[in-house]
């Protein structure tokens, strides 16, 4: 008898882990065909044929993709010098006056950084199938009446160069797949907290492009899912605007 209970506690274990699997995997793949939707209706395919070029803080920014290629660039005028940095699948690269110059490893980290995270932010929904990227359902949830899901992002070891923010969540439409809201958490000299309300979304050459309401609060030990009724509420603080000039979008032919 005692041997017949043990084979079925084993067996009700195991039938319990099979389930875990299985919803685990019927979560993946739902959140699989939400991110390729939203892709989809930003500009799909047209992201990896494009050359983008924007303006942001008086600086110059230009993105160019051909399939797997990519070169991400900043221009910035320092006293009478013109400096271009590039981020390729080569590396990076500084050059100040069209002459390449070498960058101390201390200052070639913080410069990747800044130019890949400025690049995400302006591409987005691009790169949320980044496979360096941990995702969870957290559910749905209302915002100004209308519906959305919620997904947790963390970046794992194959980050896009977002370092030093460790949680992200993003809040895409049920019925538009478009992302409206994100927010992030950031743990570099200090930690902090922000939530983005995008704005003004204009469709360029088949490829969407939106600004952002910059919002944060107080305690940054906020639970990201909480920001949502903070919002609804005013009780989030207006940082700033962020606001991208997209000054040229070309995208080849196929």
């Amino acid at each position: 008898m005692r041997r017949f209970f043990l084979i079925l506690i084993l067996v009700s274990l195991l039938s319990c882990e099979d389930e875990e699997k299985r919803r685990t995997a019927r979560e993946a793949q739902e959140i699989k065909k939400i991110i390729e939707k939203t892709i989809e209706v930003a500009g799909g395919e047209n992201y990896k044929r494009a050359t983008i070029t924007f303006k942001f803080r008086d600086r110059i920014y230009k993105s160019r993709r051909r399939g797997m290629e990519f070169s991400l660039e900043r221009q910035i005028t320092e006293a009478s010098d013109s400096i271009r940095d590039v981020v390729s699948n080569s590396g990076f690269q500084r050059y100040v006056n069209d002459s390449l110059r070498t960058i101390p490893d201390s200052l070639l980290a913080r410069l990747n950084k800044k130019i890949k995270t400025v690049h995400y932010f302006a591409h987005l929904p691009y790169g949320l199938d980044n496979r360096g990227l941990v995702k969870d359902l957290v559910g749905d949830t209302q915002i100004k009446g209308e519906p959305y899901f919620q997904l947790k992002m963390t970046f794992g070891q194959a980050a896009p160069g977002v370092a030093g923010h460790d949680e992200f969540m993003f809040w895409i439409h049920k019925d538009d797949f478009t992302l409206d809201y994100l927010a992030y958490k950031f743990v570099e000299e200090e930690e902090g907290i922000r939530f983005r309300a995008a704005y003004n979304p204009r469709v360029i050459n088949g490829i969407r492009f939106v600004d952002y309401k910059n919002f944060t609060f107080q305690d940054p030990k906020t639970e990201l899912s909480d920001l949502v009724e903070l919002y609804e509420s005013d009780q989030l603080e207006l940082l700033s605007t962020i606001q991208t000039e997209i000054l040229e979008v070309e995208v080849e032919n196929q």
